[in-house]
């Protein structure tokens, strides 16, 4: 191939990649793996060759280097973020920056890969990245099945779900308990290009500590007492997929260390064995609890906090959300008794507008199931529900629950700043004149609350 850039090949309607390597071996290497994967690669050597690319046409996929002449990887990355938003980007970095591959999820990347690049997880991310929707001609799926709500917190969740489902970057779903984390992950999976493969929850609370490697990587025979045959680990279980990690922060610190080690490098080694294989998986997590408070306690390693918290996104808990409790029951019901299901009577919908639900949406579908079962008729009364006393608003520290006050208060921020941007469209200085701050002010906010 001479020169930095090569000719664009006459090869009809064959998805197009740019390739951006200074290094020519390199370029030479994924240009004939994309060949014979049917594709039309074109070359640069640098960032302003891959700038002047991108204005040519449309790509469906673009691979660069972190290093280039005239400057990083990451410049291509925020290029294609702002220029061309459904064109994926994976970076190649050097082995072990773990650094630099967080850097470009978190500019948007959709996946990295470690050099030396191996061709199989090559292949693999190109697969994942053609089967973004917008990125071969696919359409988007509509619709998201099970997260109900219109309030201005769960617009923007389902905003970012969206988002995150365009991305290779891991996750980190943080929230109270039954406040809908599982069914998050699950709707990232759904809307994303993995979404013809497995989807594996993990509750790593419920694993025994001795348990967990075999668990996590699976065994081969005769790898300890009882392992009688070779079995699948819950990556293996993953590949080609997603996998849950629910209730994160209870891993025990040894068993962080290969959690870490197996993303970083994307190959796992089953007990018993001497060879690793290679895994392709997403990875999610989640935990009720403040990861970050469990990095300074010392029971949560901060590297592994910094691989898994790429992007983080927050569920709300339904104290933060009362408007939606009125579309949550009808919902509820209608999956509880179908059309006949019972009504709330006025006293009953009054109730659960004063109820802080420390249990999120998991207790008020608790609470409504119980409630048909008592009522014995068509109307839920109020005294059906056998609402806790304790947990309505209004007291002391009205729709705190067990948050912190700095929670309680950051939540307070986020539901005013998101009403405000509801009712100015979404311009910035309109919504900070309608709540009396500079623009300044309100951009430091919407950082540090991570509110996109």
């Amino acid at each position: 191939m001479s020169g930095s850039r090569s000719e664009r090949r006459p090869r009809g309607e064959l998805n197009r990649v740019l390739v951006v390597d200074d290094e020519a071996d390199i370029r030479e290497l994924i240009d004939l793996t994309l060949s014979r994967m049917g594709l039309a690669a074109e070359c640069a050597g640098s960032v302003g060759e891959a700038k002047a690319a991108l204005a040519t046409g449309e790509f469906q996929l673009c691979l660069t280097d972190m290093r280039l002449p005239d400057g990083e990887g990451l410049d291509i990355v925020r290029h294609i973020a702002e220029h061309h938003p459904q064109t994926p980007v994976a970076v190649i970095t050097a082995y072990g920056s773990a650094g630099n591959a967080v850097a470009a999820l978190k500019a948007g990347a959709f996946d990295y890969l470690s050099k030396p690049v191996g061709l199989e997880q090559l292949r693999a991310l190109v697969k994942s990245a053609l089967r973004l929707p917008g990125s071969s001609g696919g359409e988007s799926p509509t619709g998201m099945p099970g997260l109900t709500g219109e309030s201005a917190c769960m617009q923007q969740v389902r905003a970012m779900i969206e988002k995150l489902a365009r991305s290779q970057a891991p996750i980190y779903i943080s929230g109270e308990s039954g406040s809908g984390k599982e069914l998050a992950a699950r709707l990232i999976h759904a809307r994303s290009a993995r979404s013809g493969g497995p989807f594996v929850p993990v509750n790593c609370g419920a694993i025994p500590e001795n348990l967990m490697e075999s668990e996590f990587f699976g065994y081969r025979k005769g790898a300890f007492t009882g392992a009688d045959s070779e079995r699948e680990g819950f990556f293996q279980a993953a590949n080609g997929g997603t996998l849950f990690l629910d209730e994160v922060a209870d891993l025990p610190l040894a068993m962080q260390v290969k959690l870490l080690r197996a993303l970083q490098e994307k190959r796992v080694r089953k007990v018993g064995s001497v060879n690793e294989e290679a895994v392709d998986l997403r990875v999610i997590c989640a935990t009720h609890r403040n990861l970050k408070e469990c990095v300074d306690k010392g029971v949560f390693r901060q590297d592994l906090y910094y691989r898994l918290n790429v992007i983080e996104l927050r569920m709300p808990p339904l104290r933060e959300r009362m408007e939606d409790i009125d579309e949550l029951v009808d919902s509820i019901l209608r999956k509880l008794g179908g059309e006949g299901h019972p009504r709330l009577s006025d006293d009953a919908r009054a109730a659960l507008q004063t109820y802080s639900f420390p249990g999120n949406v998991r207790e008020l579908e608790n609470i409504l199931e119980r409630a048909t079962a008592l009522s014995g008729g068509q109307q839920i009364a109020a005294d059906d529900l056998q609402l806790s006393p304790a947990d309505t608003l209004g007291g002391e520290a009205p729709g705190r629950g067990t948050e912190s006050l700095e929670d309680y208060l950051n939540g307070l921020e986020r539901q005013a700043i998101l009403e405000a941007l509801q009712a100015t469209a979404g311009n910035r200085t309109a919504a900070a004149r309608h709540l009396g701050i500079t623009f300044r002010s309100l951009r430091y906010r919407l950082e540090r609350l991570g509110i996109e």
